[in-house]
């Protein structure tokens, strides 16, 4: 049988695994979250790039109706 002492030192070495696990997620959402504000950052710029491209691209083709019509 387990004895009131023995109990609450099972509560304790629990809490503080569970403490020990939730300083791990923060660390690895805060990497996470470090990750994605530099992929936005890379999307950002490949999507001007690819607007001022089309922007050129697309000027020089004019819009007529194809030979069959």
């Amino acid at each position: 049988m387990t004895t009131p002492a023995d109990r609450l030192t099972t509560l304790e070495i629990r809490a503080a695994e569970q403490e020990k696990t939730i300083e791990e997620l923060s660390g690895q959402i805060a990497e996470q979250w470090t990750v994605i504000e530099r992929m936005q950052r890379k999307l950002d710029a490949l999507t001007e790039r690819f607007l001022a491209l089309e922007e050129q691209a697309g000027s020089d083709v004019p819009v007529t109706k194809p030979p069959h019509w």
